[in-house]
């Protein structure tokens, strides 16, 4: 996928320039604010797609009810049970995959976002804030705080959007968070920043979108 991810993460450090040289302008030249606001510009220009994928999961989940009727229902027959979950899709206008596409087409921008900031070339003090050196890991983050709020933020990210209450699911809304917290230990700080700033982000996107949808409701 290099082909693809290469130009992208190319693009990706050319902003992280230019956010870089903006806060030079405003007087406050610093690395850890370029993340921040290479982050939120990202995060606008891929909301068209948060919004497909944010509806399509409520839509899901406002069908739960009846999808776990009808397998109930068909429990000894699952050739039926597709058969009636297929029909429930339909007369509902929902496609179960319709949810995974954003996040696809989202996947080379996540993948070049962590080269660009893994491999970009620091022309000054790479510290931001309790950070040492956004360049490298564990040390320049002596307290781990960007870990765990790495793992806090995927934790509500996901708990927003879960529409599976089995037993996996919740196992998954639990391993997930501890994972990414444990990875951020290992990754430069700067992409630690990168999550935590782009999770907060998405919470805030998805607490909009799910509002939204539950004034419309209370207004019927």
């Amino acid at each position: 996928m290099g082909w693809l991810i290469d130009p992208i993460s190319g693009i990706m450090q050319m902003g992280l320039t230019y956010c870089y040289n903006a806060t030079v302008a405003m007087g406050i030249p610093n690395y850890g604010l370029a993340i921040i606001l290479l982050t939120i510009i990202i995060k606008v220009i891929l909301y068209p797609l948060t919004v497909k994928q944010v509806r399509s999961m409520k839509a899901m989940q406002d069908l739960s009810p009846k999808m776990k009727a009808i397998q109930e229902k068909y429990k000894d027959n699952k050739e039926k049970q597709q058969a009636e979950i297929a029909k429930l899709y339909k007369e509902s206008g929902v496609n179960p995959l319709a949810g995974c596409l954003p996040l696809v087409i989202q996947m080379p921008f996540l993948i070049a976002i962590f080269f660009a900031i893994r491999e970009y070339k620091y022309v000054s003090d790479p510290s931001f804030l309790w950070i040492k050196d956004l360049s490298q890991s564990t040390p320049s983050d002596p307290y781990y705080i960007l870990p765990v709020l790495a793992a806090a933020t995927t934790y509500i990210s996901t708990k927003q959007t879960g529409t599976d209450p089995s037993q996996q699911n919740k196992m998954m809304q639990m391993f997930m968070p501890l994972f990414i917290g444990y990875i951020t230990v290992s990754f430069p700080a700067g992409l630690g920043l990168y999550w935590v700033v782009s999770n907060v982000a998405q919470i805030v996107q998805q607490w909009w979108l799910y509002r939204g949808k539950a004034t419309q409701e209370g207004a019927r």
